[in-house]
């Protein structure tokens, strides 16, 4: 018996959710006409994807709530902590980005409480197109701040390439305006600020790679937080075999190891299936030495022909003379980003940056 498919990521706002919206509401703010709320909101609901079924929430929102753009705040400020999942707030933000761009100031600080929430990621994006450099500077002192949640809002806000948002096009142009902030959280103790400083540098990557080694070449890398960032802002970089960035992340050197007993099994498989990797890799310096190890897939295409996709496989120190066995397993399945089709696909080990073996498995036709 199949299993049952996970529920859309949409139903984050289905109709118990809604209703549960239209409570919270009402409970801080008696003029709120939860009725009239319900029945806007529910409208035509199945058809709408999760971000129309955002912004429709926040419309609604402003239906009930006073004309006075201060007073909603201060009702949206009593709301956010009474939502009950992380997601939902997102409403809030997405409110002040609809209804407070005449009002910078009182709008960007409601951003920056409500960003604890939830994430006020997207919602500072306008801010920023209608005044790039006024919210930066703004931003930047977020990036002093004491919750973490803010200062990762000042670079999450301004990655160039932000996924599910518009694109920062005068910040794809010239990064450098965004370079206070980077430094700032460039050895940020949580982790959750240091994944958004590396995504932001690995978009900026896609259109200006010098830019980003140049600025992490003068960072401390010994530090750390510092260097988990640079292994992490590069890896786009890296998986192109790019001798600068694997250098970076102290790998820049042609590997002096022997890749020996290489296999992909099983030679043939149905989708759904998985795919095993093994090999062993021996040392041949005579002093330590920093690999970066990755695998490369030759997908076959509808077309016939091929499309690679490089996969991280493991980052280690090999001592001298040293030996490793290396495994790794795969399924083949679909995805929405990707579909598999019949063929031989070629499977390739890439060591700092060089390919050093070869193999492949055969996708057969049928499979789940």
């Amino acid at each position: 018996m199949p299993e049952p498919s996970a529920p859309a990521l949409k139903e984050i706002f289905n109709h118990a959710r809604l209703r549960h919206i239209a409570a919270q509401a009402a409970a801080v703010h008696d003029g709120f006409d939860t009725g009239r709320f319900l029945a806007a909101t529910a409208d035509g609901l199945e058809a709408l994807s999760l971000m129309a079924r955002l912004r429709r929430v926040s419309a609604c929102l402003h239906e009930g709530l006073p004309a006075d753009y201060p007073q909603a705040l201060a009702i949206l400020r009593r709301l956010a902590p009474r939502l009950d999942n992380r997601f939902v707030t997102l409403v809030l933000p997405e409110y002040v980005a609809m209804y407070g761009l005449d009002d910078f100031d009182l709008s960007m600080d409601a951003l920056r409480f409500f960003t604890s929430f939830g994430s006020s990621e997207f919602a500072v994006r306008p801010f920023l197109r209608q005044d790039l450099a006024r919210g930066l500077a703004l931003m930047e002192t977020w990036s002093r701040d004491g919750d973490e949640h803010v200062r990762r809002l000042a670079s999450e806000g301004s990655r160039p390439r932000l996924p599910w948002s518009f694109r920062l096009e005068a910040l794809r142009a010239d990064p450098s305006p965004a370079a206070p902030i980077l430094n700032q959280l460039r050895g940020d103790p949580s982790l959750y600020v240091r994944k958004s400083v590396a995504n932001h540098l690995n978009d900026i990557t896609k259109d200006h790679p010098d830019w980003v080694m140049d600025l992490l070449a003068g960072w401390p890398l010994d530090h750390p937080s510092t260097a988990w960032i640079a292994r992490h802002a590069l890896r786009t970089l890296i998986k192109q075999g790019d001798r600068r960035a694997l250098g970076i992340v102290g790998a820049g050197h042609v590997a002096q190891v022997s890749v020996e007993d290489f296999s992909v099994t099983p030679a043939a498989i149905r989708l759904g299936d998985s795919v095993r990797l093994a090999f062993q890799l021996r040392s041949t310096a005579s002093l330590p030495q920093r690999l970066v190890i990755d695998y490369a897939v030759h997908y076959v295409k509808k077309s016939g022909g091929t499309s690679v996709k490089v996969f991280k496989l493991k980052t280690l120190t090999l001592a001298a003379g040293a030996a490793l066995a290396i495994t790794r397993a795969q399924i083949i399945r679909n995805f929405t980003t990707r579909a598999h089709y019949p063929g031989r696909h070629a499977v390739e080990i890439f060591i700092n940056g060089e390919c050093l073996a070869r193999g492949a498995f055969t996708l057969l036709p049928g499979g789940n």
